[in-house]
């Protein structure tokens, strides 16, 4: 066993001992624990920023991009976002304890369903320091422990995001333990975390697809696997031209450097004539590259001509991906081939053709007439998320608090045996 191996089991160690405690607990006093947290944090805004100040210098030395720079940078409004996002968690419904169903056999046995915490979570993200107070909050809502892994360029914010939200914890009788930060940057410290088996109950990988494929490759502990997202949007014959400027504006433009933003646009060819034009006016207004197919580039000359990368890629970024598309066969096609899963969207005056993309595109959250920046936990309702999962074991889509637990079956009798 190497020594960053041992450290991490005396991690895996504390955090089972807190997730036993936590198990314990009523939602009262963990709603406490998340007040804490949202005061803790406004009161400690300047040495957080000051901590994401250092991110930010380094990150902008090493070169790192505008999207990954917009996802690690901090400021007053986003600390207030963060305590806000608490304070929503705090209001939610308690899922522990939830009975989910309940029924009576012929025999007698009263069975029911019930909610129960996941146990011990592992998390491991880049950039955004905002995962970390999320998950920390969503984690204590549900009676979990939680193990960070966030990326080197956010390590000063973390650890200072993460001494507030342990400090808070001890203020209400809740173990600090419950949130735990590995601050080793190292490859060789994540892997270790994705073979703590024994001691995290699920892990839970948020980032880009080289973070996705280096933990499904190496973990030896069950894996929720979210966050890639190549989105598209499909312009259809005979849509409403303005609604489709306005979805395919905000999927891209609103913010860019999420996974939810639209990446490749697929526009029907009876369209294309007047309807590109029109967007790579708006689009280009907005900073946005565009690469085009050839049959794109004829109606947007100055397009970057497309390779076949560009169609699986994921920017993150003021890029987009535009192709011109025969039918609403071809673009089902393009999205069966090149999709992540994660978020696809029509905007189409044809219901049947909006029902046959509802249920023909194999994706998380599948839109009609909207824009894909709606897949999240906020958004839907769930008040937030620790990821949006593209798989369909346990979870899919927004995880919000029903994703971090599991069930267990209570039953009662009055002195049954089976014969």
């Amino acid at each position: 066993m190497t020594e960053i191996e041992a450290r991490w089991r005396e991690y895996g160690e504390r955090a089972r001992a807190a997730a036993t405690v936590l198990a314990r607990t009523d939602g009262v006093i963990r709603n406490a624990g998340l007040r804490e947290m949202a005061k803790g944090l406004l009161a400690a805004a300047s040495a957080i920023l000051e901590a994401n100040g250092r991110d930010m210098g380094a990150a902008r030395e090493h070169g790192l991009s505008r999207a990954m720079l917009d996802r690690l940078y901090l400021d007053e409004r986003r600390v207030e976002e963060m305590a806000k996002g608490l304070l929503g968690v705090a209001e939610l419904p308690d899922p522990i304890g939830q009975t989910v169903a309940r029924w009576r056999r012929p025999n007698g046995l009263e069975i029911a369903q019930v909610r129960v915490p996941l146990g011990v979570i592992g998390m491991i993200y880049e950039a955004r320091p905002n995962v970390t107070v999320d998950a920390a909050g969503l984690c204590l809502k549900t009676g979990n422990a939680v193990i960070l892994r966030g990326g080197s360029e956010a390590l000063e914010s973390n650890r200072a995001l993460v001494t507030v939200l342990r400090e808070a914890m001890t203020r209400v009788g809740l173990p600090a333990d419950a949130v735990q930060l590995l601050d080793d940057p190292g490859r060789e410290a994540a892997r270790a975390l994705m073979r703590l088996s024994g001691y995290l109950d699920v892990l839970i990988p948020r980032g880009g697809a080289g973070l996705i494929q280096t933990v499904v490759e190496n973990a030896t502990v069950p894996t929720i696997e979210t966050g890639v997202g190549n989105c598209h949007v499909y312009v259809d014959e005979g849509c409403d031209h303005e609604m489709a400027e306005r979805i395919v504006i905000n999927a891209k433009c609103q913010r860019p450097a999420v996974c939810n933003a639209m990446e490749t646009l697929l526009v029907h060819e009876a369209e294309a004539p007047i309807f590109l034009p029109r967007i790579a006016a708006a689009l280009q207004a907005r900073g946005v590259e565009i690469r085009g197919c050839p049959r794109t580039r004829t109606f947007i000359p100055q397009a970057v001509p497309a390779t076949e990368e560009d169609w699986a890629t994921e920017y993150l970024d003021l890029i987009l991906a535009v192709k011109v598309v025969a039918s609403l066969d071809e673009a089902l096609a393009h999205i069966a081939r090149y999709g992540t899963k994660h978020s696809e969207a029509i905007v189409t005056r044809d219901y049947t053709r909006a029902r046959r993309f509802l249920r023909e595109v194999d994706a998380a959250a599948v839109y009609v007439n909207a824009s894909t920046r709606f897949t999240d936990g906020f958004q839907f309702g769930f008040g937030a998320e620790i990821g949006i999962s593209t798989q369909k074991l346990h979870a899919r889509g927004p995880m919000g608090l029903e994703a971090l637990t599991s069930v267990k079956y209570e039953i009662c009798g009055d002195g049954q045996i089976r014969e």
